[in-house]
C-alpha cells in the first residue's frame, strides 16, 4: 500500500499509476492511495489503510482494543486520534472516527506496529483503557470496564502504568472505585 506522492518521490510518473490501475495491477483504495491487486489482506487491513490516510494520528479508544483482543466490540469504524489543529481527511476511503486531544494525552503511550508494510500507531493496552474512560460518553463505561477488567486478566499491563496514564488522561478519579473492585 502506498500513496501517491510515494510513487512520485521514486520517480514513477503519476500517468502510470492509472495505466497500472486500468490494467488491473494496481488498485485505487481511495484518493491518492494504492494496493496491489493481488494483495493479500489481513483482518487489520483498515488500520494500515488509516495510518497511511492520516499519517499524524494515532489509532486509539474501540479500534486499540479491538487491536489488543481487549474487547467483544465490533467497531464499524476505526477510531483515530489527532491533535487539536490537526488536519483531519474529508473523504478517507475507510470510515473515521475522529478524536481530539493535546499535549501528553496525545503523545503518550504510543506504539509502533507494523501491517501489510505500513508502520501503524496504536496506543498501549494502559493508555487505551484510560482513554476509555476519558471518552466513556463516547464509548460507553461499559465498555471501559470490560476493557480494565481484561487487561487486568490478561496481565498486559501492571496497575502502576494503569495508575501514570489515568494521571495523565485525568481519569484517576473517575478509575479508582473500578480498580479497587477488582484488586
Amino acid at each position: 500500500m502506498a500513496r501517491a506522492r510515494d510513487f512520485t518521490a521514486a520517480g514513477i510518473a503519476p500517468i502510470y499509476l492509472k495505466r497500472l490501475t486500468q490494467e488491473g495491477r494496481l488498485v485505487r483504495l481511495g484518493r491518492g492511495l494504492y494496493q496491489l491487486a493481488d494483495a493479500e489482506l489481513a483482518a487489520t487491513h483498515s488500520l494500515a489503510e488509516t495510518a497511511r490516510v492520516v499519517p499524524h494520528g494515532v489509532i486509539c479508544l474501540l479500534s486499540a482494543l479491538q487491536f489488543h483482543e481487549l474487547t467483544t466490540q465490533t467497531p464499524h469504524e476505526v477510531w483515530v486520534m489527532i491533535g487539536l489543529r490537526k488536519w483531519a481527511p474529508t473523504k478517507p476511503p475507510v470510515r473515521l472516527r475522529i478524536v481530539r486531544a493535546t499535549g501528553e494525552s496525545l503523545t503518550a503511550g504510543v506504539e509502533h506496529h507494523t501491517i501489510e508494510g505500513v508502520a501503524v500507531p496504536v496506543y498501549e493496552p494502559a493508555k487505551t483503557v484510560a482513554d476509555c474512560f476519558k471518552y466513556r460518553s463516547k464509548v460507553g463505561l461499559d465498555v471501559a470496564i470490560e476493557a480494565l477488567r481484561d487487561c487486568r486478566r490478561r496481565r498486559l499491563c501492571t496497575v502502576d502504568r494503569l495508575w501514570h496514564f489515568a494521571r495523565i488522561c485525568r481519569v484517576q478519579n473517575v478509575m479508582r472505585p473500578y480498580m479497587e473492585a477488582l484488586l
